[in-house]
């Protein structure tokens, strides 16, 4: 009889799991095209690492919500409406303009061409998710986005996110995700999509 795999284990993130799931979003966003547009090239993957660290610590867990699966080797973290982020992103903003380096007015300029189709009513923001490299292609990243696209459906939002990549964007759409914009980024920035999942 074949041996059908366990379904990942998913569970809420603690403070145990954040090493982990840095390095996972750290390796998952070394090469990826958004973060090589917006991020200074030296220093490239450090300054990524210090950026996910952010998300991760001072926003979804702290304003949102995180999950993690297979002992932080699949993040996903979202931003949730119940709490005004604003405050973080007071806090971070800067931080990340830093992070930015010699790309912060291309950072801005995404951040310009992307606002207006960002959903103006409450919504579940998926601010960042990886599955380390070795991981991939074993249903991590379906398994860790689901309870994030439950939870913004059972409290009645919109699940909303951004990719620069279109293979992603056939990955999101299996989830239930529509693509509502399609922009290609000023200074010669990458293809990036919104998308979203509206609550039944």
């Amino acid at each position: 009889m074949p041996h059908i795999q366990d379904a990942p284990v998913v569970r809420p993130i603690t403070d145990v799991d954040i090493p982990a799931a840095v390095e996972t979003l750290t390796r998952a966003f070394a090469d990826y095209p958004y973060t090589r547009h917006v991020v200074a090239a030296d220093d490239h993957e450090d300054r990524i690492r210090r950026f996910q660290e952010l998300c991760l610590t001072r926003v979804g867990m702290v304003y949102g919500r995180v999950w993690v699966a297979d002992g932080g080797r699949a993040v996903a973290v979202w931003a949730a409406p119940d709490q005004d982020p604003s405050p973080a992103f007071a806090e971070v903003g800067p931080l990340l303009g830093d992070l930015a380096g010699d790309r912060a007015a291309a950072y801005e300029s995404a951040e310009q061409a992307v606002a207006p189709y960002r959903p103006q009513e409450p919504a579940w923001f998926l601010n960042t998710v990886g599955v380390a490299p070795e991981a991939q292609g074993q249903g991590l990243g379906s398994a860790v986005l689901v309870p994030g696209i439950e939870a913004a459906a059972h409290a009645g939002y919109p699940a909303f996110l951004e990719t620069s990549s279109e293979r992603n964007v056939k990955f999101y759409e299996r989830l239930g995700f529509k693509a509502t914009a399609e922009i290609l980024l000023p200074d010669n920035g990458p293809r990036t999509w919104c998308m979203r999942k509206d609550p039944r």
